[in-house]
């Protein structure tokens, strides 16, 4: 570690340690339960992290928005496409960090796709609607999640069964694709699915299947470009026994199938590009609950498959069929040393493989593989007179690329007396090359892991009982053996390198919440980041977001979402000149509106709008983005 690091990870630790430590009578409100931060329930408030939360209630204020659309209103994200074609990449980027760099949770277990160049998930694989919460831990996490938290993890939570005997829900959501040019109302999304769950006590199951089809955006940018078509379909299938009252059992399976045709990069358009992707996970989570404490084993298995048809002047019309593994087993235990005093200590195994067989060379998993097995152990310590304490340090032992020892110190202290939190954080990561990057054609057998170090100072101000909450952070990470794609003269003209030096981000977020009286809540958040100029592609230096939500009466609810993002130095790839563009994205504002209506007990509809003004922006050079589009709903609950 690099000595102005440590001297920033000293001055933030001790401006949080020195705070007055003073015992203090607890506000007696409801407080906001996380399980990210720790892997167990814990409140948010003593939690020494950057930690935010969007639940279910949230993402009701929000139908007809996508996963990626929900996280790109946040504070530190950015998402890149999220208001492009349905058919359109994600790359996902926080506080500076990539795609490669954020690591994906749903129900606790990673999700990867281990044959991509970034593994990171597809979060188009997801359908909103069957998500009950998601959970975002910014900076490093490695040290309970293994690697590639090293700017945030990401964790979703899919909806459960109710306590309910038998129930389900039904619900249909159409809508338009316009582009700012395109005036016309045309029908050209549709959202269908039911979920169907029940309990009795000891077992409980649910089942819910979504099914989504688009047409309607051109994924070029480009005059009379014919429209590309996305469509998904979902199963989730969930089945739980309670043992008894110290044991629980938990199943899973989920089935998500997509497809989609593409064109040829920007500009470009083309009738022949198409994906299937198939993919296919189970797991089995058993939970034990003892006097002292709770085990737990978070187990899963992941298999996906893509197809690629491509077309192009040179080889004609070929295929190109992508495959990976990936195996998760991660035990872990919380045991209470004394009332204020936990340990979490766990042991994690992941395997990952890919066979590739493209025109430009084939991959074989018995090659493309690796595995880690990494102990961890994090101590908790929360204090009566507010001081809380997360520390710990993970053990990671690499197949290919040797061992790493990752750390994190995470202090905080509440003075509940005035609604004050002062936090910090401090801790590494390390992010070991994709197996893409090294055994594809543009491969390197040479690369060594990206090697992360984050530090972050912040606090949270209450006032007048919680109805005006505002907070902030500052955020500091360095990354040294960056990762890029450097050209070549020779075939293949291109190749994943090691960068020497350390590359910085640096920046700060401020979240505001006020609930003048109890129907009307508004919120908004604050980014600025400052990257160097390795790092910097996608990334707006300045981002505002804000929410208006109010429930006009018992059964109706409107809410309006506007997001502003600063103009960003970017480059493309021009697939006719077949050279890399610098160029600039100028700045553009959006908004959003929702109206939900609850009809009667068991049946709601909802109407949104996004991009109410018809704002005509460029989020991808070279790509369309998405005009004024509209979309109505109806669920029904029985």
């Amino acid at each position: 570690m690099k000595t102005n690091f440590i001297k920033l990870a000293a001055f933030l630790t001790l401006g949080t340690s020195f705070a007055i430590a003073q015992e203090q009578d607890a506000t007696k409100t409801i407080e906001e339960v996380v399980i990210t931060d720790t892997k167990f329930a814990q409140s948010k408030a003593k939690s020494g992290r950057s930690i935010e939360k969007i639940t279910q209630k949230d993402l009701e204020q929000r139908k007809g928005q996508s996963v990626a659309t929900v996280l790109s209103q946040l504070s530190g994200f950015e998402v890149v496409g999220n208001q492009g074609s349905a058919g359109k990449n994600l790359d996902l980027f926080v506080r500076g960090g990539n795609t490669s760099q954020v690591l994906i949770l749903i129900d606790g277990n990673p999700v990867v796709d281990a044959s991509s160049i970034s593994t990171t998930y597809d979060l188009r694989l997801l359908p909103v609607d069957q998500v009950e919460s998601i959970e975002i831990l910014k900076g490093a996490s490695t040290v309970l999640y293994g690697p590639n938290g090293a700017s945030a993890v990401i964790n979703i939570t899919l909806k459960k069964a109710v306590k309910n005997k038998i129930s389900g829900t039904a619900y249909i959501n159409v809508g338009t694709q316009n582009t700012t040019e395109d005036h016309k109302l045309y029908g050209k999304e549709s959202n269908q699915g039911f979920s169907f769950n029940g309990s009795n006590g000891k077992v409980s199951f649910l089942t819910s299947l979504n099914s989504t089809e688009v047409k309607g955006l051109s994924e070029a940018a480009g005059v009379n470009f014919e429209d590309d078509i996305f469509s998904r379909l979902n199963l989730n299938q969930q089945f739980g026994v309670k043992v008894n009252g110290k044991l629980n059992l938990d199943f899973f399976a989920n089935y998500d199938k997509l497809k989609s045709t593409f064109d040829d990069g920007a500009f470009a358009d083309n009738d022949f590009n198409s994906l299937s992707s198939e993919q296919f996970r189970a797991g089995f989570t058993p939970t034990y609950k003892y006097k002292k404490g709770e085990f737990k084993i978070n187990s899963s298995f992941g298999l996906l498959e893509r197809d690629y048809t491509n077309f192009d002047t040179w080889n004609g019309i070929s295929n190109s069929f992508y495959k990976s593994r990936n195996v998760n087993v991660d035990a872990f235990n919380k045991y209470n040393v004394l009332s204020s005093l936990y340990l979490v200590t766990g042991v994690q195994f992941q395997f990952f493989d890919m066979n590739q067989f493209t025109p430009y060379g084939d991959i074989l998993g018995n090659v493309a593989k690796y595995n880690v097995v990494d102990p961890y152990l994090t101590a908790v310590y929360e204090a009566k007179f507010g001081l809380n304490i997360n520390a710990g340090i993970r053990y990671h032992k690499h197949s290919v690329y040797g061992d790493y020892l990752v750390w994190n110190f995470n202090p905080s202290f509440n003075i509940n007396k005035i609604g004050l939190k002062i936090f910090s954080s401090i801790g590494g990561a390390v992010v070991s090359p994709s197996l893409y990057q090294v055994y594809s054609p543009y491969g390197n057998s040479a690369l060594t892991p990206q090697e992360n170090q984050t530090a972050e100072i912040g606090f949270e101000k209450s006032f007048l009982n919680k109805k005006i909450i505002f907070g902030g952070a500052a955020f500091y990470r360095e990354q040294s053996n960056s990762i890029v794609f450097g050209s070549l003269t020779t075939p293949p003209y291109g190749q994943y390198i090691n960068v020497e030096g350390i590359n910085k981000s640096k920046g700060f977020e401020a979240n505001v919440s006020i609930k003048p009286i109890q129907k009307v809540t508004l919120s908004g958040n604050y980014t600025f980041v400052e990257n160097d100029e390795l790092i910097a592609k996608f990334v707006a230096k300045h981002r505002a977001n804000a929410n208006l939500a109010l429930d006009i009466t018992k059964n109706i609810s409107w809410s309006a979402q506007y997001q502003y993002i600063n103009q960003r130095d970017v480059a493309y790839f021009d697939s006719t000149t077949f050279a890399t563009v610098a160029t600039q994205v100028p700045a553009y504002q959006l908004v959003h509106t929702n109206l939900s209506v609850k009809l009667s007990t068991n049946l709601s509809m909802f109407a949104a709008v996004q991009n109410v003004f018809n704002e005509e922006f460029v989020e991808t050079v070279g790509f369309t983005s998405r005009g004024r589009n509209y979309k109505l709903g109806l669920n029904l609950k029985f």
